[in-house]
This record gives C-alpha cells, sequence and structure tokens, in this order.
C-alpha cells in the first residue's frame, strides 16, 4: 500500500514537472530569437531585435474622445477655409459687376461642386487614410513612399530600422507584382529619386508661402468690414494686427487654444445662420445651382472669362491641406465629423446667402459678406470675423513653423533653433529666426498689394500647388503601398488631376497680377532646402568613403603615447556605418581618450516617431577591452531631441542594458561550444530561448539554452558581433552550467559605465569646413563654397541646437573635399 502511495507521488510528481515543463516551454516560444540570424548580424541588431509592442497614433478611441477631438479640430483646422466667405465673390467678380444674374447661380454650383469633390470627396474620405502613423502633409506621404521603396538620397538604410514597431507598412490587396516593378524603378532611377524630392519640398515651400499670404488676405479681408475707412487705414491697421500676431508667437498657441475651437464655432454659427437669413429672405431659388448644369452654363456664357474666374473660385477651399497636415492632433474619424457635421453644411449656407443677395443687389459684389448681414449683427459680426481672421492666421503660422521643423529632421533646412512651446502638444513649435522672416514679408505683401484681390490672385497659386503634389503622392502611394486595382487609380488620378489642372492653368494666367509672388518665394525656399540637402548629402559620402579602417583603432590601442582620461566621451557624427574621419584628427591634436567612448550617431528615421525603448542602437568597437561603442539614436521627424542631461540618461541606461543583454548572448555561445565538444550533434533547429525570472532576493536573472544546428559545429561570430569575453581571468567557455543570473564581468563593466558617467561627460564635436574640390564645376563651387558657406555662417551651428553646454565641448576643425 505504502509502495503504491509512493509510485503516486512520483507520478504525480512527474507528471507536475512535465506539466511544469511544458508550460515553462510555451512561454519560451513567446520570446524566441533565431540564432541562425543572430550569427550573421552584428550587435546592433541584438538591440533592434527589442522591439516595443506600442502602436503609432491610433483612430480606434471611444466615442466622447473623439467628439472631443472634433470639437478641438474645429478651432486648429478649418481657420482658413471658415474666413473665405470673407472674399470668394470679390474675387471672383473681379470687374465689381455682374451682366448676367444666371452667373451668380454658375459660380454658386461651381462653389458647391468644388468643396464637394476636394475638400469632401479627396480629402476626408481618401487622403486622410495616407497618414503615417497618424500624422499627415507632405512630409507624411514622402516618409512613407521611403520606407516602402530605398528612394532617400543619403544611403543610410539599415536593416533595423524595419524591425521598428512604427515601421511596418499596411498592404491590404495583393496586386504585389505591379508594386514590385515600380519599387523596383524608382529605387534604380536616381532621377525618380531627385524629382521626388524635389516635389517633396515644393510642396513644402507652398505650405510655407501659405503661411505668409493666410495672414495677409485673413486679417485685411476682416478689416475691410471698416467701410468708413480708407484704403491706407485698413491697411495699416491690418498691419498692426499682423505684427501683434507675430510679436506674441513665442508664448505659444497652447496658451490661448483653448478659446479657439469656440470662436471659430461661433463664427461658423454666425456665417451660417446669416447665409440661412439672406438665403430665405432675397432668393430660395439659388438653390438650383445644385444642379451642375447651371456651372456648365455660366462656361458657355462667358468663354475665357469664366475660365479665369476659377481662380477667385479656388478660393472657397483654401485651408484644405490643413485637414491632412492638422491630422496628427486628431483622428481620421474626428475630421471626418467636424468637416462633414459643422463645416460643410455652414460654407454652403453662407455662399448660398451670399449668392441670393447678390441676385438683389448684383451692385455690391466688392464687399458682398459685409453689405449681406443685418444690421443688429454687423459689429457682432466684425469682431467674431476678426477674431477667426487671426485665428487662421494662427493655424498656418504654426504649420510653417511645423514643417520646417520637419524640414530640419531630414536634413533639408539650415539649422535653426526650435522652441517647443507646449507640453501638451509636441507638434507646437517656435522658430524664432523664421517667425521674424515670416512678419517682414506679411507687412511687405500686405502694404504691397493694398487689396485682397491681388493677394487672392498669389494665393490661388499656393493652394492649388499643394493640392496638385498631394494627387501625385497619394496615386503613387495607392500604386506601391496600397497596391489598390488600377482602375480605382486612374479613376483618383484622372478626376482629381484634371479638376486641379484647370484650376491651376486659370490661376497661373494671373501671374504678373501676383501669381509671380507664391513661385517666386517657393523657389527660393526650394533653392535653401536644395543647396543644403545636398552638401549635407555629399558630406555624408565623403564620411563614407573615408570612414576610419579597423586597423587604425587596433594600432591605436597600441600605442603608448595615447592616454586613457577618467570620464565618458561622446563624439558626434552622422555617418551610421562605421568610424568618422573626424575622430583620428581628434587623436591627433588631443592625444587622450576617455575611459569610455561613444562614438553617438543622430539618425532620422522616416516615420514620425520612434519609441524611447527602440530608440538606441550599440555595439562594440574592437578591441572590447578599450570600451569604444558605437550608438545610432534614432528619431522620427517630429521627435524631440533631448536635452543633454536627459539624453546621458538614456544613453547611458540603454548602454549598461546592452551589455548586460549581450552578456547572456555571448553566455549562450560559449555554453553550446563547449556542449558541442562532448555531445553528439543531431538537433534540426537553431535558436536560442530566453526565460527572465527572479532568484531570491539577488533581483533579475535570466535562464538561456541555445541549440544550434547540426550544418555549423561551431557559431562563427563576426569580429563585428559577439567576441569571448574573460570573467574574471577564466574564459566563459569553462562555463558549463545554466546562467542563472548575469556574469560579474558584465556587472564590472556596468559599473565601469555608471562611473565614467558620475565623472563627467564631454561632447566631441568637428567643424568640418566643406568646400569644393579643386576639379569641381564652376556651379557646383557656387553652391557648395559660397551659397552653403553662406547658410552655414548665418544660421545656427550644431552644439546651439543640441543645447551642449560650452563647459563640456570640445571642438576640432578638419576639412572636407566634396
Amino acid at each position: 500500500m505504502s509502495q503504491e502511495v509512493v509510485d503516486g507521488k512520483e507520478a504525480a510528481t512527474e507528471e507536475g514537472i512535465d506539466s511544469a515543463i511544458e508550460a515553462n516551454e510555451n512561454k519560451l516560444k513567446e520570446r524566441k530569437i533565431s540564432w541562425a540570424k543572430l550569427r550573421r548580424v552584428d550587435s546592433l541588431n541584438l538591440e533592434a531585435g527589442r522591439v516595443s509592442t506600442g502602436e503609432g497614433h491610433s483612430d480606434k478611441v471611444d466615442w466622447r474622445r473623439t467628439l472631443s477631438l472634433a470639437f478641438q479640430s474645429i478651432g486648429v483646422v478649418y481657420g482658413d477655409i471658415g474666413t473665405s466667405p470673407l472674399y470668394v465673390f470679390s474675387s471672383t467678380f473681379t470687374d465689381h459687376k455682374i451682366e448676367n444674374k444666371d452667373d451668380i447661380i454658375g459660380v454658386l454650383s461651381l462653389i458647391i461642386y468644388t468643396i464637394v469633390l476636394v475638400p469632401m470627396l479627396k480629402y476626408v474620405f481618401i487622403v486622410l487614410q495616407a497618414n503615417d502613423n497618424g500624422d499627415g502633409g507632405t512630409f507624411a506621404l514622402y516618409s512613407l513612399i521611403c520606407r516602402s521603396a530605398r528612394v532617400g538620397l543619403i544611403p543610410n538604410d539599415q536593416p533595423e530600422d524595419r524591425q521598428l514597431s512604427n515601421y511596418s507598412l499596411d498592404t491590404p490587396s495583393n496586386q504585389l507584382r505591379r508594386a514590385q516593378k515600380i519599387r523596383e524603378k524608382l529605387e534604380n532611377s536616381k532621377t525618380s529619386k531627385i524629382v521626388l524630392f524635389l516635389v517633396t519640398i515644393l510642396g513644402t515651400s507652398m505650405v510655407i508661402g501659405d503661411g505668409v499670404l493666410t495672414p495677409c488676405i485673413s486679417v485685411l479681408s476682416a478689416v475691410s468690414g471698416i467701410s468708413s475707412l480708407g484704403k491706407d487705414a485698413i491697411v495699416g491697421i491690418s498691419v498692426a494686427i499682423l505684427i501683434v500676431l507675430f510679436s506674441v508667437q513665442r508664448f505659444g498657441t497652447d496658451k490661448v487654444g483653448l478659446s479657439f475651437a469656440p470662436i471659430i464655432l461661433l463664427w461658423f454659427t454666425f456665417i451660417g445662420g446669416i447665409g440661412l437669413y439672406n438665403l430665405f429672405k432675397y432668393n430660395p431659388g439659388v438653390l438650383r445651382a445644385f444642379n451642375p448644369g447651371y456651372a456648365v452654363d455660366y462656361f458657355r456664357r462667358n468663354g475665357k472669362k469664366g475660365w479665369i474666374s476659377l481662380g477667385g473660385i479656388v478660393l472657397c477651399i483654401t485651408g484644405t491641406e490643413a485637414m491632412f497636415a492638422d491630422l496628427g492632433h486628431f483622428n481620421i474619424l474626428a475630421i471626418q465629423i467636424s468637416f462633414s457635421g459643422t463645416v460643410f453644411p455652414a460654407l454652403l449656407a453662407a455662399y448660398s446667402g451670399q449668392a441670393a443677395y447678390l441676385t438683389e443687389f448684383p451692385g455690391e459684389v466688392d464687399n458682398t459678406f459685409y453689405n449681406s448681414i443685418p444690421d443688429p449683427l454687423y459689429w457682432p459680426t466684425f469682431v467674431v470675423a476678426v477674431a477667426a481672421a487671426i485665428i487662421a492666421s494662427q493655424a498656418m503660422i504654426s504649420g510653417a513653423f511645423a514643417i520646417i521643423s520637419q524640414s530640419l529632421s531630414l536634413g533639408c533646412f539650415p539649422r535653426v533653433k526650435v522652441v517647443h512651446t507646449s507640453a501638451k502638444y509636441e507638434g507646437q513649435v517656435y522658430i524664432p529666426e523664421i517667425n521674424y522672416l515670416l512678419m517682414i514679408a506679411c507687412v511687405i505683401v500686405c502694404v504691397g498689394f493694398k487689396t485682397t484681390e491681388k493677394i487672392g490672385n498669389a494665393y490661388g497659386i499656393a493652394v492649388v500647388a499643394v493640392m496638385v503634389i498631394t494627387t501625385c503622392m497619394v496615386t503613387l502611394i495607392m500604386l506601391v503601398i496600397w497596391k489598390t486595382s488600377i482602375w480605382w487609380i486612374a479613376l483618383f488620378l484622372v478626376v482629381f488631376s484634371s479638376i486641379e489642372a484647370v484650376y491651376f492653368s486659370s490661376v497661373l494666367y494671373k501671374f504678373k497680377q501676383g501669381g509671380f509672388l507664391p513661385l517666386a518665394f517657393s523657389f527660393v525656399l526650394m533653392v535653401v532646402m536644395g543647396v543644403w540637402h545636398y552638401v549635407h548629402k555629399e558630406r555624408y559620402m565623403f564620411e563614407l568613403r573615408n570612414k576610419v579602417s579597423s586597423d587604425y583603432i587596433k594600432d591605436l590601442t597600441a600605442n603608448p603615447h595615447i592616454n586613457r582620461v577618467p570620464g565618458m566621451g561622446l563624439l558626434y557624427s552622422e555617418l551610421v556605418q562605421g568610424i568618422p574621419p573626424i575622430f583620428p584628427h581628434f587623436i591627433a591634436n588631443v592625444p587622450s581618450i576617455h575611459s569610455i567612448l561613444v562614438f553617438v550617431s543622430i539618425k532620422n528615421i522616416p516615420i514620425s516617431r520612434v519609441a524611447l525603448e527602440e530608440r538606441f542602437l550599440f555595439r562594440h568597437v574592437e578591441p572590447r577591452d578599450y570600451r569604444m561603442f558605437r550608438c545610432v539614436v534614432r528619431y522620427g521627424y517630429k521627435d524631440v531631441i533631448e536635452r543633454p542631461k536627459e539624453f546621458e540618461q538614456q544613453l547611458v541606461e540603454n548602454l549598461k542594458e546592452f551589455i548586460r543583454h549581450e552578456s547572456y548572448i555571448f553566455e549562450a555561445i560559449m555554453r553550446e561550444q563547449s556542449k558541442q565538444m562532448t555531445e553528439p550533434m543531431n538537433l534540426q533547429h537553431s535558436t536560442i530561448l530566453v526565460n527572465d525570472g527572479m532568484v531570491g532576493s539577488s533581483g533579475r536573472s535570466s535562464t538561456i539554452h541555445v541549440v544550434e544546428s547540426q550544418q555549423q559545429n561551431y557559431p562563427c561570430v563576426s569580429s563585428g558581433s559577439i567576441e569571448s569575453i574573460q570573467v574574471d581571468g577564466k574564459s566563459t567557455n569553462s562555463f558549463s552550467k545554466m546562467v542563472t543570473s548575469p556574469i560579474q564581468g558584465a556587472e564590472e563593466e556596468m559599473q565601469i559605465v555608471q562611473t565614467a558617467k558620475e565623472k563627467g561627460v564631454v561632447y566631441l564635436l568637428g567643424e568640418a569646413e566643406v568646400v569644393a574640390e579643386e576639379n569641381s564645376s564652376l556651379f557646383k563651387q557656387i553652391v557648395v563654397n559660397y551659397a552653403y558657406s553662406f547658410l552655414r555662417k548665418n544660421f545656427r551651428q550644431g552644439e546651439k541646437v543640441l543645447e551642449i553646454p560650452r563647459t563640456r565641448l570640445l571642438r576640432v576643425g578638419m576639412t572636407y573635399e566634396i
């Protein structure tokens, strides 16, 4: 009986052990890492493999949150398109007379279907889907294309980047062959890469140009409501408002942002209500404009004159791009609700009411909006109009700041100071230099043009150009990323490119009447951005061609004249594939190396944000006992580079975690080598299984089990990957037991890193003077030696952008001949 009990207990014990082992194996499967893959890559990939499960900007939010975002978006997104009724009819009938009252219905029909097709159908329901993890705008489209196809001009793409949690792209259909062919053509064509880049910075320049034109036309239109004032007085008041507006930018929109949505909502209530009042009072028959035949008849009657008037009609959709550009602060559903439920009906009512008023008073087309307001509501509407104009201006100015900030991250704009004005909203930034340049430009435009009609001629080109660029880039995304049916793509391209081409041809007709302004402004910006990015690329290629060899590092470690000084040195470079040529120059001038030296490469990834736990990649620089590391710090184009104290803490913590993690991997390799010497090779799979657990009160421990495939008797680890580490004078090859805690050598290395950090961190920056080679063409010499040199000297230096303390900065000069 007792024997049976014992046998039962043993059986139960064995069964319990088996179930525990099975449960443990199931848990370990969740953390399986391919050993074969680890052997083929360097230690940067070890860190890259540990990605977070965090998702990007998500549209899956509850209804209460969505409705709240929809309300907030009214104040941020729609100020520009909401103030368009102030000047559309006056800009359309430029001779200030209406010969045929049916022309009013024809123009209204064009306004209605322009709003329905472009903002509603194209942007709200199609373009918003082409977001980059919830962020929109020209750079979002460019980043999506760059992630799908290697079309970036700087060759710093790494396999680790594609393991980022926000990097993956959704491919909802199976049109793979067509997408692959287009991708290969883009990647193999240098012309395609350059054209795509130029189109992107053109769109960016046009949006920045909107930051100049929107404040001018919005404020000037609002102030013109004081009809008793002369033209010069209206211009003077507008200039004063603009100067005040730009002067308060340094305080940030977050301070007054809470009032934006109620004011713009009140504005839409006013224009919608007044529109309905005028519609039913004067002529409800203008609703016949919903019949598109009236638009066709308008062109038949007016011919070329009707085509020219499209330059004024297109102003009814100014600010449409803001719905996409400002998507990052909201979500798709919130934008769709706010536009469809509030903005769209209010605009239709406003334009219909003005059209009804004009059928009774066609001679008042030069100031239709204010003349159509009932007397009791005149001054309240005027006050709200001025406030709405200022908010519309604020939105475009903030958008210009945000776009320039994104341009900086992609190396497309000279270094400027970026001040983050809100702890709550990351996208709200202030750039002092750009702010004052925009203010000067606005004052010049306002004084020079004086009327909304002339500014409208310039404004139309900027508006339509951005829309054309968006249509082209979204079509490319449909082909390469979405893999949509070719028929839907053709329909999208034909319909919207046709509409925008007609409008664009009309606004170009007014080139001499002010249309030249946004093109000239964009040309200057494109030259600045193009020159800066070209030299930035060539500088990177110079460093890539002249990177330091491994033999130099080995000779350096054997040089008795090189001193090691306490502390940690951070040598900054943009090179991600090796050690930059500035390093030997440092050694030649200062023959000393810190006890811990990290080659830091700030790398910008074509995604909006990189999760903090995925930001740092490390690898050892051989020989390991010299304690030199390479570190790639990855940022998205909307990420903020931390201040030095915070950055140092993050870097050190991640470096210590890398040392700990690598020690576990090394232990597994050494133990497997030892095991292969004594056991037959009969296993078919190659994996590393890692199980974290707790051992008493000693803290975290790890159990690592390695199984090696029989094709490889010994793991061939590259010099750039994992090498033998001596622990307490003994090789880890002698380890034959499972590791239950971090090895002592790793703990010592981590303590050395921490001690070096406490001794002080010194920043090493190279002052690279870039010049063209002697045999370069004259054009290249002008671009590099004069244009780039001028931009570099008149904008901020790297240490000011990174906010490095001058007391901990060491700079050494070097000349790069490109």
